[in-house]
């Protein structure tokens, strides 16, 4: 397959109808969002829906999130309620997921043969134009092989998915760096699924509860059935093993400093003088996790690139937009944690 590839900084660009159009025909086209990039189709398609599957080498258990131009049109795909509304007003356009039972307009395959189907109103300009162009909802995952870090920008896109689809449109890095935040409705019980930039406490501004499931922060006991099939899967990874470093700052620093030649260190930008000599990509200020979390999947990346054979970083807190860091990291590092304090 020819990739066509359309450098696109307006929503307005007339060229956005020839991606519409692709879609429109059952084609893959991959867009950017203020999270990561997204690989869109057509979700009323269950052909186009098997095409993404295959474009990712993702499970086919694993549900696609619909991506749609209006809160309110969810209703044509799914069963809203009170509680979607009272979170769409607060929340959307934005990095907000909310799963949803499933109308019979979506097929199994777009969800992954689930009842539900996850729903979300992007707030990226360029994101917005296609859906209402296409005029349909698109389905998208992370425009990323699957188990792969998220990519945030059109050159990690090309990377994974040059050949593979019709169309990638580069509009420039993504803004937030991290997926979603997904939620489920149960009643006026919310169940993170995923965090993300809307935090849990930003979540409790809307729903009387929100319980985070045990895999966002954990491993998933032995034949434990997880609340969503994607908790299942590896995801985020590099090619290179990624141990995240647990201890006071002091006690991780000296360890960094000691690493081997052949790791790759994600460290703040404070350390970078102390760690003369090392392999580094800085990630932001220590407590800077917005620009942490941009900088994450890009820097997993890079480390690959640059033949790391051990990579370190800091293992992030679980407060506010820590949760999604360490959600993403812990995944990365497939549950590898390096207690430093105690040597």
């Amino acid at each position: 397959m020819t990739t066509e590839i359309l450098k696109i900084n307006d929503p307005n660009d007339r060229r956005i109808e020839n991606a519409a159009e692709i879609l429109r025909r059952g084609g893959l086209v991959v867009f950017p969002t203020e999270t990561v990039y997204g690989l869109g189709a057509d979700a009323r398609n269950k052909a186009a829906a098997q095409a993404i599957y295959a474009a990712k080498g993702r499970p086919s258990d694993n549900p696609l999130i619909i991506h749609v131009a209006r809160a309110e049109d969810a209703e044509l795909y799914a069963e809203t309620n009170k509680y979607y509304y009272d979170l769409a007003k607060k929340f959307m356009p934005g990095p907000l997921t909310v799963i949803l039972p499933r109308k019979s307009s979506i097929p199994p395959e777009t969800a992954g043969g689930l009842d539900t189907i996850a729903v979300r109103c992007p707030s990226h300009p360029i994101a917005r134009s296609l859906i209402t162009a296409a005029n349909l909802p698109i389905a998208a995952p992370s425009a990323n092989l699957s188990g792969r870090p998220s990519p945030t920008n059109a050159d990690d896109v090309i990377a994974d998915m040059n050949g593979r689809v019709d169309m990638i449109i580069d509009g420039g890095e993504c803004e937030i760096g991290l997926e979603s935040t997904i939620v489920k409705l149960e009643e006026d019980r919310g169940i993170l699924l995923r965090p993300g930039a809307v935090t849990v406490d930003a979540l409790l501004c809307v729903l009387p509860k929100v319980d985070i499931a045990p895999a966002v922060i954990g491993k998933l006991a032995e034949n434990e059935l997880p609340l969503s099939p994607g908790m299942k899967y590896r995801h985020y990874a590099p090619d290179a093993p990624l141990v995240l470093l647990d201890g006071e700052e002091n006690a991780v620093l000296q360890f960094m400093q000691n690493a081997p030649q052949n790791s790759i260190l994600l460290c703040y930008d404070e350390e970078i003088s102390s760690l003369s000599g090392k392999r580094l990509l800085p990630v932001g200020k220590r407590n800077d996790l917005a620009k942490q979390a941009k900088a994450l999947f890009s820097s997993l990346r890079e480390a690959d690139r640059l033949n790391a054979e051990i990579i370190y970083a800091h293992l992030p807190p679980t407060d506010g937009l820590g949760l999604a860091l360490y959600n993403r990291m812990l995944r990365a590092a497939a549950h590898t944690i390096k207690n430093v304090s105690e040597e």
